[in-house]
């Protein structure tokens, strides 16, 4: 055996010279590893540079110097990459996505809790988008809510202040303009925090922000969806 059967640290071999470069080099695995973050798992072109110790899961795809090393997780150590290969079961915090992922023996399931024998999944989701206010009475966003998807609600900054003749707005869907808040300030840093009832989308959904007493010109907004998804089972 030359690597430890969990991690993949490199073991020492009898006799062998410059053991501290094999030390070294599982420290530096030892150290990415443990409590592991990972800065992406959808990239799939190294960075130019990383600093040493940055971690990636490398998807399905990857080239250069990712080229053959799908679902192993990449360090950055020595100015080059060492590849350890995840584990079913591995638990990751994804920073580019700013969610937990767990690693089912392929590649990561983002927001999952559970993993059943046969691949099946309850994750929980919080997507984040930033939302541009266009001139009008009312702003549709892109898809918040996936199809199946189980919404436990909304919270949100303003991030610019909102600009127009508009006195409050309202944040909700198709059907229920105010499900997620209503008289909801202007000002930078005004604030929505939209619990309600789990509410199952059937059909993937758009969050809707609605102008109270007038129009938009201008402003952002900061949206996180809050959601649960289940997944099938693995297809035999």
């Amino acid at each position: 055996m030359t690597d430890t059967p969990n991690l993949s640290l490199p073991m020492l071999a009898p006799a062998q010279a410059q053991k501290h470069v094999t030390v070294n080099e599982a420290l530096g695995r030892l150290d990415g590893l443990t409590q592991l973050v990972l800065a992406s798992v959808s990239e799939v072109t190294p960075p130019a540079s990383a600093p040493e110790g940055t971690c990636y899961g490398v998807p399905v795809g990857a080239v250069n110097d990712w080229a053959g090393q799908a679902g192993t997780v990449a360090i950055a150590l020595g100015g080059g990459w060492v590849f350890a290969p995840a584990r079913r079961g591995w638990r990751a915090m994804v920073l580019d996505a700013g969610e937990p992922a767990m690693f089912d023996g392929a590649g990561w399931r983002m927001g999952a809790l559970t993993l059943s024998p046969g691949g099946a999944a309850l994750a929980m989701r919080a997507v984040e988008m930033e939302v541009a206010l266009t001139p009008g009475a009312s702003v549709t966003t892109p898809i918040a809510f996936p199809a199946r998807a189980i919404a436990f609600g909304v919270t949100g900054r303003v991030v610019a202040e909102i600009a127009g003749t508009a006195t409050s707005w309202t944040l909700g869907v198709a059907g229920d303009l105010a499900r997620y808040g209503s008289g909801l300030g202007l000002a930078q840093n005004s604030w929505v925090n939209g619990p309600g009832a789990p509410q199952v989308y059937w059909a993937p959904a758009a969050l809707e922000i609605t102008a109270t007493g007038g129009e938009f010109t201008g402003g952002t907004l900061r949206l996180v969806a809050h959601f649960a998804e289940l997944s099938l089972p693995d297809p035999v």
